[in-house]
């Protein structure tokens, strides 16, 4: 009897041992796989700052500085290339993006989700070709539409005016807007609603006091992709502005290219200088940015 509970007592010793020894691998294994992780994020993300610290170092140098140390500091930091690149014309175009921008995404954003929350929440015959007709939207490239639009702001007296940029941009940014946008509205439950309802809410006050607040990680998403696509779009304000004074700053770098040639150090400081809102914003929202997407993507 006192073999055989010698016998037991070292099998379980031995199991421990065994199950210790897993527990200590298992945790090299993740620690390693951590680790693995780590690095190759530390390089991805040396991979994006690098050129941003290069643009932005490089518009802080002479011509000479530039062409003999590339891809060292500035032996002077020349901090007027910045202000030279602004009174350049830089600073109007950097206006005119704002201001284009701004209006164009707001409108995207107040537009977009009240579609969104229509389709997501109200049932009613034909909704299906309805979201199917927006979402067909996505397909049409905006160079389709380049000469159609053309003759159509004419028309309308629209050319060479922001509205010319501002209506184009709302349109062709909506039905990836309502289409992200609904997929998350579909999450949120609809009890929420339905008890704002049996306190006296309208339809109105649902969206506006429950859907909103409760949207906003997507909205902040659907802004910051809408807001990137207009900040940089230059087909259309190429084509659909002639006047400088209402020129974005795409194209007015281009302007600015032409006139200064020969200075690289105030060209780079433009470009630095039209990046700088797009990477504050993203820096900005960024939680917000991949919670909606996130939780976007599985839903709906």
């Amino acid at each position: 009897m006192a073999n055989h509970t010698n016998s037991v007592v070292k099998t379980n010793q031995i199991k421990e041992i065994g199950t210790g020894s897993s527990k200590l691998t298992l945790k090299v294994k993740n620690r390693i796989f951590q680790s693995v992780v780590l690095v190759w994020f530390s390089l991805f993300a040396l991979v994006i700052i690098c050129p941003i610290l290069w643009l932005g170092l490089s518009g802080l140098k002479s011509n000479a500085d530039f062409f003999l140390n590339t891809w060292k500091l500035p032996e002077e930091w020349l901090w007027s290339n910045y202000r030279a690149a602004w009174d350049a014309g830089i600073g109007q175009f950097f206006l005119n993006s704002v201001f284009i921008t701004v209006v164009s995404v707001v409108a995207v954003l107040l537009f977009g989700s009240m579609a969104a929350f229509g389709l997501s929440r109200f049932q009613f015959k034909g909704q299906n070709i309805f979201l199917v007709i927006i979402l067909s939207g996505l397909m049409l490239a905006p160079q389709v539409s380049l000469i159609p639009l053309y003759k159509l702001l004419q028309a309308v007296g629209l050319y060479n005016t922001y509205w010319a940029l501002i209506l184009p941009y709302v349109a062709f940014q909506l039905p990836f807007a309502i289409f992200l946008m609904r997929s998350y509205f579909l999450s949120i439950s609809k009890e929420l609603e339905e008890s704002a309802i049996i306190d006296g809410c309208n339809i109105f006050q649902v969206y506006w006091h429950i859907i909103v607040p409760l949207g906003k990680p997507i909205i902040a998403s659907c802004a910051l992709l809408a807001g990137m696509n207009v900040w940089n779009e230059f087909m259309f304000a190429l084509v659909f502005v002639e006047d400088s004074a209402l020129r974005t700053i795409p194209v007015g770098l281009m302007n600015l290219r032409s006139q200064l040639n020969t200075n690289f150090g105030i060209q780079l400081a433009g470009l630095a200088i039209s990046a700088l809102p797009m990477i504050i914003a993203y820096i900005v929202f960024q939680k917000q940015f991949v919670r909606g997407l996130s939780a976007g993507s599985v839903k709906g």
